[in-house]
């Protein structure tokens, strides 16, 4: 896997400051993109054990509420298995921050998988859907189109079904 970059104190990213993960690599081109160099898989540089190391040491402050990965898919076959030991080592290290991730796929469409089902079992809130550019509205936190949603990842499991987030955030 690749990462196009790691951002430090990032607040566009999910509640709170948080410690953003941009992976290389998508496939849903989604029209008006906000950053398509990030479809390439091999953009960026290599994910290894010393991104990790920072990654890690970047939420250590008691002000980063959590981590955030978006690209790219950080959902993408290819990016799961740089992804998977990165989200194990998080909630071990820090089991108190939250996990936000961006895809395109839907929630429903990742359980249906095994391996990306896996994930979603480290994950706390997912923004689920490709974006698109028609359903675009800049008044929604935390998502560019209002087909994509904020979803309780832990409740969504424990209920068995798609369960949203209820966000208590005045602007």
């Amino acid at each position: 896997m690749n990462y196009a970059d790691i951002k430090y104190c990032d607040v566009a990213n999910g509640l709170g400051v948080r410690v953003s993960v941009f992976v290389s690599g998508c496939t849903h081109h989604c029209k008006e993109c906000f950053n398509k160099e990030a479809w390439d898989f091999h953009y960026g540089n290599p994910f290894t054990q010393k991104e990790i190391d920072r990654i890690l040491e970047y939420l250590k402050p008691n002000y980063i509420a959590g981590l955030s990965l978006l690209g790219g898919d950080p959902m993408e076959p290819v990016n799961q298995e740089g992804i998977l030991p990165l989200l194990r080592v998080v909630k071990q290290t820090y089991p108190e921050k939250n996990i936000w991730c961006y895809t395109g796929y839907t929630f429903e469409r990742l359980l249906d998988n095994p391996k990306q089902a896996e994930l979603l079992k480290y994950i706390d809130v997912l923004v689920d859907g490709k974006f698109k550019q028609a359903l675009r509205d800049e008044s929604l936190l935390f998502r560019g189109s209002s087909n994509q949603r904020l979803i309780d990842v832990k409740a969504s499991l424990k209920a068995n079904k798609t369960v949203l987030l209820e966000l208590n955030y005045d602007l």
